[in-house]
């Protein structure tokens, strides 16, 4: 799952993303709102964490033209304000659910993944069953043989991944954007690293090297 927090200040908006990105996100960060609506509208998203007071364009006129342009990513409002007025208006301009600072990280991440699972309840779904292996997305669990195996966070971000595109081809370069973040500037060579770690957990048959291309998920029979 790939997430954007706008949020212009940084030091809250680099502790949310260090702890999304334990809980095995991939997160990008920006700080100005026009800058936000312009990777919000170029980048795929499953969540936006949108301030409302922001500079250069304030969270509500970035959600409401994310809405009008048809992007229906679900986006979690967070303001200094607090008052029915300041809901009501966030959830009219499209906002799908709303937290008053100061607030709890531990809410902040159970409103998320409500989130989450409800867009996975109206689109695709949540758990994937490919062959003997399940993946289930929202509660974050794999099992092979009905028998299940305990992942790390950033483990089963790689194996989700691969999930949703199985039997594609999906370059490391996609496995680094999505799993990782835009600014990572690390060993390329780390997917190849917990690649190696899922086969080592669920047979190393399950994920296929295709030479100068990528790698491909193969559901278990």
């Amino acid at each position: 799952m790939r997430l954007l927090i706008v949020e212009d200040e940084k030091r809250l908006a680099i502790s949310l993303a260090k702890g999304l990105t334990a809980e095995g996100y991939a997160v990008d960060v920006v700080h100005d709102g026009r800058e936000g609506l312009h990777r919000a509208s170029e980048s795929p998203y499953d969540l936006i964490v949108l301030d409302i007071m922001l500079p250069g364009m304030n969270g509500y006129r970035v959600c409401s033209a994310l809405r009008a342009a048809g992007n229906d990513v679900p986006i979690l409002m967070l303001t200094a304000k607090d008052g029915e007025y300041d809901e009501a208006e966030g959830l009219d301009t499209g906002a799908d659910d709303y937290l008053t600072k100061p607030f709890s990280y531990v809410v902040l991440v159970a409103r998320i993944r409500a989130l989450l699972r409800r867009r996975g309840r109206h689109g695709a779904s949540p758990v994937l069953d490919l062959g003997a292996l399940r993946v289930d997305t929202a509660a974050r669990r794999v099992a092979l043989d009905g028998e299940e195996t305990a992942l790390t966070a950033k483990e089963f971000a790689v194996l989700e991944h691969l999930a949703v595109r199985a039997g594609e081809v999906v370059s490391k370069a996609e496995i680094l954007e999505h799993v990782w973040d835009f600014a990572y500037e690390g060993d390329p060579n780390i997917v190849e690293v917990y690649v190696s770690a899922l086969r080592r957990k669920l047979g190393a048959g399950l994920i296929r090297t295709v030479r100068g291309a990528g790698y491909r998920l193969e559901a278990p029979r």
